[in-house]
Parts: structure tokens; C-alpha cells; sequence
């Protein structure tokens, strides 16, 4: 157990976290209300395209790594439904969150 804990340790330190608690108060920050509106749909949008950016770069290094794979697709669903709503009810945001995070449709 204890070789099982020290693996993991050594795996996250050299990943390093990339999304932080910094981080996704900027994120929620720039594209919300203020850093603590994370229900916000832009910032949720924003968010989900933060880490589909992060796996799409780890995916170019680890092709064989499936279940990152399956989560990406599996983000990138959740993305189009939060845009598909967005789209529906205010047509304005939806046309300037595309814009600001340069999601091609």
C-alpha cells in the first residue's frame, strides 16, 4: 500500500496540477459574474474549455491513453450542451463566448 501511495505522489509531482484554485477563480473571474459565480454558464463553458485544451495536448503525447480519450469526448458533449443552451436562451452570449474562446462552429 505504501509503494501504491508513493507512485502516486511521484506521478502527481511531476504532472503538477494544472487547474488550481487560482486558476479557475480567473477563469470564472474573466468569464462569470465574479470569481465565486461558478454556475455561470460562460464561466462553466470556459472551464470545460480549459480542460479540453489540457487533454487534447495530453492526448498528442499518450495516444494509447483511452480513458482520457473517453473523457475528452465525454467534456466536449457536456460543453456542446452548456453551448446549445446558451445558444437557445440569449443568442448574444452565445455569439461572444464563441468569439472570446475561439471555439470553432
Amino acid at each position: 500500500m505504501k509503494y501504491i501511495n508513493d507512485i502516486h505522489k511521484n506521478h502527481l509531482n511531476n504532472i503538477g496540477m494544472y487547474l488550481t484554485k487560482k486558476v479557475k477563480e480567473t477563469i470564472f473571474e474573466k468569464h462569470g459574474k465574479g470569481k465565486n459565480d461558478t454556475g455561470n454558464s460562460e464561466g462553466q463553458i470556459a472551464l470545460f474549455t480549459h480542460r479540453i485544451n489540457h487533454l487534447t495536448e495530453h492526448l498528442k503525447r499518450n495516444r494509447k491513453d483511452f480513458n482520457t480519450e473517453r473523457s475528452l469526448v465525454r467534456m466536449v458533449g457536456k460543453r456542446r450542451s452548456l453551448l446549445d443552451y446558451l445558444k437557445k436562451t440569449d443568442i448574444g452570449r452565445y455569439r461572444a463566448i464563441i468569439k472570446e474562446l475561439g471555439i470553432r462552429k
